[in-house]
């Protein structure tokens, strides 16, 4: 259960909707690490919470601009990922998300750290290990690779 002053994710009664992007540019991919919790200093793809009314693509392309200063070509639906970060015993999920990814190609802009986000990178596609990525997000990356996204 939310509790008032808390973050209202966390312990949440419901899963929340989060956006994710895979960004690519040649052979590299957008890469942030992240502010806050939930993996708080992690390496992770752009992306964030969906607000009510607004659509998932038009999400997606909000957190690249806020996030990492970027913008996309045309996005595709990728994959859909269930992150759900244990809690407290009989508390149910600390966190839980149901993230929607998207696969696209960089248009423009220059990356750098905003929002939430303390460090942008643009990695290679073969040299993804130092970040320490989460499996689900080496996984959606190889998803964006493999239907040559950029």
């Amino acid at each position: 259960m939310a509790t008032a002053g808390l973050n209202p994710r966390e312990y949440p009664t419901r899963p929340w909707v989060g956006i994710g992007v895979v960004l690519l540019r040649g052979n590299d991919v957008l890469l942030i690490r992240r502010g806050r919790a939930p993996r708080l200093g992690e390496w992770s793809l752009p992306g964030g919470g969906q607000r009510l009314g607004e659509t998932a693509e038009a999400c997606a392309r909000r957190e690249l601009l806020e996030e990492a200063g970027v913008e996309a070509g045309p996005l595709q639906l990728l994959a859909v990922v269930d992150a759900i970060t244990p809690g407290e015993e009989g508390r149910g999920p600390r966190f839980h998300y149901t993230i929607i990814d998207f696969a696209g190609a960089w248009l423009s802009g220059t990356a750098r750290p905003g929002g939430d986000v303390t460090e942008v990178a643009w990695a290679g596609l073969d040299a993804l290990e130092p970040f320490g990525l989460w499996p689900e997000a080496l996984r959606v990356i190889a998803l964006a690779r493999q239907r040559a996204v950029a």
